[in-house]
């Protein structure tokens, strides 16, 4: 039995075979899903083969501890930023053995969003071994509650992880 919704067990099932058949493994440095993606990727047998480790870096000052994201970087564009996303997942990639890092962070609501960042932003960064720099993007789940939000960044940051 598992824990997690059929949609996610699924494509994390599919994240750990493909990624063990590349010889990859990864890192992720999650913030509003709170440890979601590597929960999934745990939930599935074989998974200590792919990845590495994870970071729940949810308070800016974590971001700065514990992936290095310079603090003028989070007052200057905010935590929830391309900019803040390309540290979180340079830092989860040069502090682990990963081959590949992830990292996530949002605005999951109900509070905490604003004109320029709605609720429902998030932002997605990924970084490769090997590769100059790290790449982001930034989504918005429009009508979803806090739930939706992290149920689609979830699926979202499984699907960078896909070789």
């Amino acid at each position: 039995m598992s824990l997690l919704p059929d949609d996610i067990a699924a494509l994390a099932r599919r994240v750990i075979e493909e990624n063990r058949a590349a010889g990859r493994t990864v890192a992720l440095a999650e913030s509003c899903t709170g440890g979601l993606v590597a929960a999934a990727l745990t939930e599935i047998a074989g998974s200590s083969a792919v990845l590495d480790r994870g970071w729940v870096t949810y308070s800016n000052a974590a971001k700065q501890a514990e992936l290095g994201v310079p603090g003028d970087i989070i007052d200057a564009f905010g935590a929830v930023s391309v900019a803040c996303v390309f540290e979180m997942a340079r830092g989860a990639l040069e502090r682990s053995g990963a081959d590949v890092a992830v990292a996530i962070s949002g605005i999951a609501g109900p509070d905490g969003g604003s004109a320029l960042k709605p609720v429902g932003t998030v932002v997605f960064g990924k970084a490769v071994r090997g590769e100059d720099d790290p790449s982001a993007d930034e989504r918005l789940f429009e009508g979803e509650d806090r739930a939706g939000v992290r149920r689609q960044a979830t699926l979202c940051a499984l699907e960078l992880l896909l070789p």
